[in-house]
């Protein structure tokens, strides 16, 4: 099972998270009159021939879903701010707002902070694993040259890819196959998305967008 990054809990107290329990997620900012999106953003759908499975949003801490909340930073609209201690990923709206979601970011040995920008947006992207990747987990050699994009590749719906300078990091903002794991360490250095707030994202998003890792 993938670790927790932070144990959530509330004025309320802990929470159940996809079956999980955590405490001690930023209050602040996990209770500040967030305005949550309609629930049937959630729902199946059926995007470029392939079906998005809904999204049970009772298993997830209501944080860790799409909200509007208030957010005062210097960066302009548009920035992306991944905060890997929520774990959120803030897209920075303007009149001090900003559109929050919940993600899985990388696990212990894989977490990085720094600044990139937005290099490249797919829909149903193709995953080739790193070499380093295949090493640690030989099984994957089988897609050495690329796994097709599908509802079961690990990069889900849509990828954002983020360059340092002139050169591809090698991280992306991308959906998942596995949405239990949001709220979770569990990449490697990459941050997921339930798929449809990837798909949300993606549209949103203009290429060359500033990412920014806290």
């Amino acid at each position: 099972m993938s670790m927790p990054v932070r144990l959530i809990s509330l004025l309320t107290g802990a929470a159940l998270v996809s079956g999980c329990m955590m405490e001690d997620m930023d209050v602040t900012r996990a209770a500040s009159d967030p305005q949550p999106v309609d629930p049937s953003h959630y729902s199946a759908r059926t995007d470029h021939g392939r079906v998005v499975a809904a999204i049970d949003t009772e298993a997830f801490h209501p944080a860790l879903l799409q909200n509007r909340v208030d957010y005062e930073t210097e960066e302009v609209p548009g920035t992306i701010v991944v905060d890997t201690k929520g774990p959120f990923l803030y897209l920075v709206e303007e009149n001090g707002k900003a559109l929050r979601y919940g993600v899985a970011i990388g696990r212990e040995g894989f977490g990085w902070t720094g600044t990139g920008y937005i290099s490249r947006q797919a829909r149903w992207p193709r995953w080739t694993p790193p070499p380093a990747m295949i090493k640690r987990s030989p099984e994957l050699a089988k897609w050495a040259k690329g796994m097709p994009g599908g509802v079961n590749n690990p990069l889900g719906a849509r990828a954002l890819y983020i360059n340092f300078g002139n050169h591809d990091s090698g991280y992306r903002i991308h959906g998942t196959d596995a949405p239990n794991s949001i709220g979770y360490a569990a990449s490697s250095g990459c941050f997921r998305m339930l798929n449809q707030d990837v798909i949300d994202l993606y549209e949103r998003v203009e290429m060359g967008a500033k990412v920014v890792v806290m």
